[in-house]
């Protein structure tokens, strides 16, 4: 490991002197690749030097401690140095091994979010509409983008299913835990006689697919337009803006009727069609090596039932995790951050077990 954080220092010292090179300066792709790189190992550099500025503590705590010198004072305070030293050493080296970890390529991916109403009628489409909510509120506390790219309201106002991008740095990896079965526990406004029902919702988060890593033979592609329609079968507009695609081969469709622009429509599709089949790869290449992924959170797979919110009990249960939180509200408010980040501690131990027994 220690060869390994030495080489990385020298690359991110090698990085800082070709970012005060003119012609890198000048060079904005290279610069900008550059910089991304540099902070990415930033981290792992700051981690390190501290980590061997206290083995140097240690040292020479040591040192004293082993010298002839009567000092009493000199030597009750190189034991404390030596105590403090051997702390941070541990802490430190724990917290670099979980930094030297490979990182999901994904994670700085925009990402389209897909929620579809499940088990439980009208309810179901309902907490659809506040899983929406409290997604649109998380993106944004996070300073993300939350953009609609289809939706098929019910006169209630909840969802039978929405579709949406959340753009911005990082979004992949702050939601990236959320793909699987929702459940939801409470007592409908139409219930006279009080009875807690038990509704689903599913959600799958996708990673946006750019067109370098899976290209659309438009050979595959059979495109319709239609009008766009709202709750009731009203119609939004008289134009058929509203786009539908499909891929032939896998027989997966796409529709998105957000935008009053035929072509806004279409690009959308075909960003939500690129997402699912690159997903849909992923997925089949995961699979294949699943057995040595013990750093799996779940199976990730949509039918895995992942999380129940209670409205009676106030409650919160992350299956895969077991972690339970009394703040339900607060939760659907969009502030989840408390769940994704036991999520992303569980996931990377999981990952740091499965890389030491190999």
């Amino acid at each position: 490991m220690f060869e390994q954080l030495a080489a990385v220092e020298n690359r991110f010292e090698q990085i800082s002197v070709e970012l005060t090179r003119p012609e890198i300066i000048a060079d904005n792709d290279q610069f900008t690749k550059l910089i991304k790189e540099h902070g990415e190992l930033s981290p792992i550099v700051e981690k390190y030097r501290e980590y061997t500025a206290a083995q140097r503590s240690l040292e020479e705590a040591e040192e004293i401690l082993s010298s002839q010198s009567g000092d009493k004072d000199l030597k009750e305070l190189a034991e404390e140095e030596l105590k403090d030293s051997k702390q941070t050493i541990a802490t430190v080296s724990e917290e670099l091994k979980i930094l030297l970890l490979p990182k999901d390529p994904n994670d700085d991916k925009n990402v389209i979010v897909e929620i579809r109403s499940g088990a439980g009628g009208e309810e179901a489409a309902l907490f659809a509409g506040s899983l929406f909510r409290m997604y649109s509120m998380y993106a944004e506390s996070h300073h993300f983008s939350v953009e609609i790219t289809n939706a098929n309201e019910t006169e209630l106002g909840g969802y039978k299913e929405i579709s949406f991008m959340i753009e911005g740095a990082g979004a992949y990896s702050r939601f990236k835990y959320e793909s699987g079965v929702h459940r939801v526990q409470r007592v409908p406004d139409t219930e006279t006689q009080g009875r807690i029902h038990t509704s689903t919702v599913t959600v799958a988060v996708l990673p946006e697919a750019d067109e370098v890593e899976f290209e659309l033979n438009p050979a595959d592609l059979k495109i319709d337009t239609f009008r766009a329609s709202g709750a009731g079968g009203q119609h939004i507009n008289k134009t058929s803006s509203a786009i539908r695609v499909t891929h032939i081969p896998t027989g997966t469709v796409v529709e998105c009727q957000d935008e009053r622009s035929q072509f806004k429509n279409k690009d959308k599709a075909l960003k939500v069609l690129r997402a699912r089949l690159y997903d849909a790869e992923k997925a089949k290449a995961d699979a294949a090596v699943a057995n040595d992924r013990r750093s799996q959170v779940g199976t990730g797979d949509r039918s895995e039932r992942i999380r129940t919110y209670n409205f009676p009990q106030g409650r919160v249960t992350d299956h895969r995790i077991g972690l339970t939180l009394y703040k339900l509200d607060n939760i659907l408010n969009g502030n989840i951050d408390e769940i994704v980040d036991a999520l992303t501690t569980y996931y990377r131990a999981e990952a740091l077990k499965s890389q030491e027994s190999i």
